[in-house]
């Protein structure tokens, strides 16, 4: 089965996108299940995963009832508020929904590059664990070290690094802190890692060789039994249509063999987000 283990579905007139430009045409319009079939029919996708852009619960539920109607969706990753600990309850009644897999805090946007080490947090990624649910590591080369806190004091914790941890490739000298930083969350860790995100964080005019360092780093660290293939669509748009960075993911995995593209570019996330898998608590 082939997934698009990462992508979005917004409607910016819902209001509660507050780090969306709105002076953006490519990011502040309406992006449907329709629109996005289209490109996803056209690169062979089968499933996909649709993940959280708004630190919102009604969104949450909004993404639910596109995939309650959406066949391609096959897994959701929502949100909740981390620094409100009732929200446990909210949490378990999503965790009843059957295309619902977990959570990912909007951790890049916080200001405190150590919110996810406050006590009052604690209590999200312990229900994350307890529930069975996924957790979303969203952040950058700075949060390396605190992801890594995190996630060997929640080793029973289903985790995945999204966006590789977003390095910074159009500033190569932070290439060695960021490969040490990733070599170690795949050495004393069980996550996972999204490969998308790349060319976001690459020049207008990235070449499929500027990003082959920062692949290369990921299947030696991760293995493709731990890797999963993301498109990152819409946002992706910044930097390529969606068919381009397809081929050039494609092109980046190939040396690995058909085996391990099958793994990338499938079997990881379906193990990891239980696709084609009924879910109920």
């Amino acid at each position: 089965m082939k997934i698009d283990a990462h992508h979005h579905l917004w409607q910016p007139a819902r209001g509660d996108y507050d780090w969306m430009p709105m002076d953006n045409d490519i990011l502040a319009r309406p992006y449907f299940p329709a629109d996005y079939l289209a490109v996803a029919n056209a690169a062979g996708i089968e499933r996909s995963v649709l993940v959280q852009a708004a630190a919102t619960t009604a969104e949450t539920e909004y993404m639910l009832g596109l995939a309650d109607a959406t066949d391609m969706i096959g897994a959701v990753v929502g949100w909740v508020d981390f620094e409100d600990a009732s929200q446990i309850e909210t949490l378990a009644r999503l965790a009843g929904h059957p295309k619902f897999r977990g959570v990912r805090p909007m951790i890049q946007d916080i200001e405190d590059v150590d919110w996810m080490l406050r006590d009052d947090v604690q209590w999200g990624f312990e229900a994350v664990a307890e529930l069975g649910l996924t957790f979303d590591a969203l952040g950058f080369p700075r949060h390396l070290e605190n992801f890594h806190t995190i996630l060997t004091r929640y080793p029973d914790m289903q985790s995945v690094i999204d966006h590789c941890m977003k390095p910074q490739i159009t500033e190569p000298e932070g290439f060695d802190a960021w490969a040490a930083g990733i070599r170690r969350l795949a050495a004393d860790t069980r996550a996972c890692v999204k490969f998308s995100g790349l060319v976001t964080e690459a020049a207008p005019d990235w070449t499929v060789d500027q990003l082959r360092p920062y692949a290369e780093l990921l299947f030696e660290a991760f293995g493709p039994e731990r890797i999963m293939w993301g498109s990152d669509w819409p946002v992706v748009r910044l930097r390529a249509e969606y068919d381009r960075w397809h081929a050039a993911a494609q092109e980046l995995t190939a040396p690995l063999g058909p085996e391990a593209q099958a793994r990338i570019f499938g079997g990881t996330a379906q193990d990891f987000y239980e696709i084609g898998v009924t879910v109920s608590l």
